[in-house]
């Protein structure tokens, strides 16, 4: 089955669809739009043009496990996914992932604006190869 994962963010968000068997993570793009609405109606336009079968949002909790106001708005937005696509949305715990996407950008020496291009992209993939982890983990 094929997960699209997305990287909620204020101005940019990024996208990353898996593979048909869950293996691999690969990044999509990055949509730059601010109003939920619209986001809301692109991705779902998105997951349809990736045959996309669930779709998984990070939940962007605080570092003691408390949700805040962008948890919350992950969380809302998620509904408003579900209602749009018909298909299951999962929030994903997304505590450092933005640090893994830089680290890793960092290794690649990408820099300046193709990181700041790229970084949300790549916190989609990162929300997505470890959401396909775990379901590898807990399969019976």
């Amino acid at each position: 089955m094929r997960i699209l994962a997305v990287d909620l963010g204020l101005a940019r968000t990024g996208l990353a669809i898996s593979d048909e068997t869950e293996f691999l993570a690969s990044p999509v793009c990055t949509v730059s739009e601010r109003r939920l609405d619209r986001l809301c109606e692109k991705i779902a336009a998105i997951a349809v043009e990736q045959k996309a079968a669930m779709i998984v949002v990070g939940h962007p909790k605080n570092m003691d496990g408390t949700c805040g106001e962008s948890a919350q708005r992950a969380e809302q937005f998620a509904e408003d996914l579900k209602v749009a696509t018909g298909l299951s949305v999962v929030l994903w715990d997304e505590r450092m992932t933005t640090v893994t996407a830089i680290s890793y950008l960092n290794e690649t020496d990408v820099r300046g604006k193709k990181r700041k291009a790229v970084v949300d992209t790549v916190a989609a993939t990162v929300i997505l190869q470890d959401y396909l982890e775990y379901r590898r983990l807990h399969r019976e």
